[in-house]
């Protein structure tokens, strides 16, 4: 008698590439990522952990980004997107400079305490050794210290509206780097946990709050002239009119 052949055990089910809603599943991926980049590092990073912590297939990270160094600047422009704008957005407001330094510095203690001061960090550890992710990165960099650029000509143009005019040597371009320079090398140095220059950075931030106030202070003495100076000459041109007015009164 022929034995019949085992039945086979029905196969698991193999996970579909879309699982749910792609636009959910790549947010879940980059937000895993982010998480992971500032936890360990970019060293660290592993594709098959950072599905774990999504709740995704691996495959997924593949589909939507393509490579590891792609995935992680797409985390980088999913924040730096929303924190130049937000940076853009406090320089064109109608605040004196000195409220936009002190907002500057808050905006930084958040983003060192979110985790991003870390991430760029990384990124920038990165991109020494990895030509590819340095061509990526240095953009979204340089994109920042454009916006400081910008806001550096502004309080300059401000300036020399009051009559003071720095000398040649002191261009925008020149304080725009000391300022970037400055606020990266402090960076490094809060992420480090180097304490014992944290005094020292905070009489550098307090010595531009000042430089700032003198300024605010200096601006709206000059426009108070001005407007007084305005209200002189309308009455001054007022006169003969005013003068012929009695004079035709009288007769």
């Amino acid at each position: 008698m022929t034995s019949k052949p085992a039945a086979r055990k029905p196969r698991a089910a193999t996970s579909k590439l879309h699982d749910g809603d792609p636009t959910q599943t790549r947010m879940r991926i980059l937000d895993a990522t982010f998480r992971r980049l500032v936890q360990e590092g970019y060293a660290a990073l592993s594709v098959r952990e950072i599905a774990k912590d999504a709740g995704v297939n691996h495959a997924l990270i593949n589909y939507h980004f393509g490579t590891k160094d792609q995935l992680v600047i797409d985390v980088l422009d999913a924040v730096n997107q929303r924190l130049l704008e937000r940076q853009a957005s406090m320089y064109e407001s109608s605040a004196g400079f000195a409220e936009k330094w002190a907002s500057a510095r808050r905006f930084y203690q958040d983003d060192l305490d979110s985790g991003f001061v870390r991430l760029q960090a990384e990124l920038w550890a990165a991109s020494l050794s990895n030509p590819v992710l340095r061509d990526k990165f240095l953009p979204r960099l340089l994109a920042w210290k454009k916006v400081v650029l910008g806001g550096v000509r502004e309080a300059m143009t401000a300036m020399e509206d009051t009559g003071m005019k720095l000398p040649p040597p002191f261009t925008p371009e020149v304080i725009a780097c000391w300022v970037s320079e400055f606020w990266l090398g402090m960076e490094f140095a809060d992420l480090l946990g180097v304490k014992e220059e944290n005094v020292e950075h905070r009489a550098a931030l307090d010595a531009v709050q000042w430089l700032l106030e003198s300024l605010d202070a200096r601006a709206a003495r000059a426009a108070s002239a001005a407007e007084a100076a305005e209200a002189t000459t309308t009455t001054t041109s007022t006169e003969p009119h005013d003068l012929v007015v009695r004079a035709r009164s009288r007769k």
